[in-house]
């Protein structure tokens, strides 16, 4: 190692670079063929996902679902900050957009850090481990004698009583941990993998899932308060004037400030009906975002994930043959377990 030749770092040296005809002859040394820069993990990355920003943000190849959740919700809040909240902050109180706002970002940024991180991606096994892998299935199968058996596809391992089967997962060579499993659209095998969401652009698994719930957990408590206050604004407009003269009243005026030279916004009955279908849209898609957390709420009290409630690998009573090993009994303990607990590295 050279004095002060701190250009590389220290894990780019090799001991075949070090060599005894460098005292002697130190001219040869230009005309030594250089060593390639060292690739990152993710430039080689086997599987089906898009990486952005030097491989710090992880997606799904198909993110065109999520762009169209993007976009609803984009549209959806914007449309109530432009037309509802300048109306409700006047005639009822200022917090009403202060609180959309803090709802909005909060959705925005859980969906952000679901869709662009590492859902629990367990890394396949190198030649050599895969090689030795295969040695030992062979002694366990005791197929030394030359005759091919394929490998075995499980393994039982037993945990607080119950017997798991780990799966032999032939793409990534590996035994997979006890709930993780292969997801065929990125080609990955993930830990606690729970499933692969389309809107989000990303699987859902051990690194990322308490950011789900909460994206859509506060994304419910969202669209209520839109739903809510759309609803509000209706109303009040319509005791004013009556709900069909509103629609018919053209233009029907509201101000913004008590200013000097007040402002005022003129909806005309084209965006009365847009409001009006606005109302509608976040009716149905109330019950639809509700519903889902309330799912994933059960999911997290009883400690299990959404393939196993699929596949239904699991009861809920301790007492039956098939009872959750994984569950701590307490459903408080179950979900600091799920939200609170410490991410692996």
């Amino acid at each position: 190692m050279t004095p002060g030749g701190g250009s590389g770092p220290m894990k780019d040296c090799e001991y075949s670079q070090i060599s005894t005809h460098s005292s002697s002859s130190p001219m040869e040394s230009p005309h030594k063929k250089k060593k390639s820069a060292p690739k990152r993990k993710w430039e080689v990355f086997p599987g089906r996902n898009k990486f952005f920003c030097n491989g710090r943000i992880m997606m799904a190849r198909q993110t065109g679902v999520f762009y169209l959740t993007l976009v609803l919700i984009l549209v959806t809040s914007g449309l109530f900050f432009a037309f509802d909240c300048p109306y409700l902050s006047e005639k009822i109180t200022p917090a009403i957009p202060a609180i959309g706002g803090i709802l909005f970002f909060f959705v925005m940024g859980t969906l952000l850090r679901t869709s662009f991180s590492d859902p629990g991606v367990l890394p396949r096994a190198t030649p050599d481990e895969a090689a030795d892998l295969e040695r030992q299935i062979d002694i366990a199968n005791g197929s030394s004698s030359g005759g091919y058996r394929p490998p075995p596809r499980t393994k039982e391992v037993i945990i607080n009583g119950q017997t798991v089967k780990l799966k032999y997962c032939f793409t990534c060579k590996i035994f997979r941990p006890p709930r993780a499993s292969h997801c065929s659209l990125c080609d990955n095998c993930v830990e606690r993998f729970d499933h692969h969401c389309p809107w989000v652009g990303n699987c859902v698994g051990k690194r990322n899932y308490r950011f789900f719930y909460m994206f859509i957990l506060s994304l419910s408590f969202l669209t209520v308060f839109i739903f809510a206050f759309v609803i509000t604004h209706v109303i009040l407009r319509s005791q004013q004037t009556g709900f069909l003269n509103a629609l018919k009243d053209s233009p029907a005026r509201y101000p913004f400030t008590e200013m000097n030279c007040r402002s005022y916004c003129k909806i005309t009955p084209e965006m009365w009906f847009c409001l009006f279908s606005f109302s509608v849209v976040c009716f149905f898609s109330v019950w639809s975002i509700v519903g889902l957390s309330g799912f994933h709420t059960y999911l997290i009290s009883s400690n299990q994930t959404t393939n196993e409630d699929i596949k239904g690998s699991w009861s809920n009573k301790r007492g039956k043959e098939n009872y959750n090993p994984y569950s701590y009994g307490n459903i408080f303990t179950n979900c600091c377990a799920a939200l609170c607990g410490p991410l692996s590295p």
